[in-house]
C-alpha cells in the first residue's frame, strides 16, 4: 500500500490540549487551530519524504524505515528516532515521548499522536 500522495487536513480532535502539552505558546496554538495543513508524502521502497505545509510553515522529514533518522517535532525540535511500519499501512515513531501512528486507510491518512493521556487525532484526505 503506497503512501505517496497529497493529503489535506479535514478534521482534528484535541488540538489545543495537545499543543499546549508539548509546549507551544498560546498565541501559536490559537493561530494554528483553524489553519488547514497539506501533507505531501513521497515513498520509494522503504524511504520516505514527508512535507507538511501549514500556512507559511513548512516541515520536512526524510527517513528510511528501520534506520535512525533526524526528525523534526511539531515544536521544531530535531530528534533522532526510528520509524517502523506495521501491517503495510501504519508508520510508527516515538519523538520525545510523543507516540505517533500514521495509518493509511483508503484515500485517508489518520495520524494519532499520544502524549501522556492526551490523544491528538488528525484526519487528512487525498487531494
Amino acid at each position: 500500500m503506497a503512501f505517496t500522495g497529497k493529503y489535506e487536513l479535514v478534521s482534528h480532535e484535541n488540538f489545543e490540549p495537545f499543543m499546549k502539552a508539548i509546549g507551544l505558546p498560546d498565541e501559536l496554538v490559537q493561530k494554528g487551530k483553524d489553519i488547514r495543513s497539506v501533507s505531501e508524502i513521497e515513498q520509494s521502497g522503504d524511504s520516505f519524504k514527508v512535507t507538511v505545509t501549514t500556512g507559511s510553515k513548512v516541515l520536512v522529514n526524510q527517513f528510511t524505515l528501520g534506520q535512525e533518522s533526524e526528525l523534526q517535532t511539531p515544536t521544531g525540535e530535531k530528534v533522532k528516532a526510528v520509524v517502523t511500519m506495521e501491517g503495510g499501512n501504519k508508520l510508527k515513531v516515538c519523538l520525545n515521548g510523543i507516540n505517533s501512528v500514521t495509518e493509511l486507510c483508503g484515500d485517508q491518512i489518520i495520524n494519532t499522536m499520544t502524549l501522556g493521556g492526551i490523544v491528538y487525532k488528525r484526519i487528512s484526505k487525498r487531494i
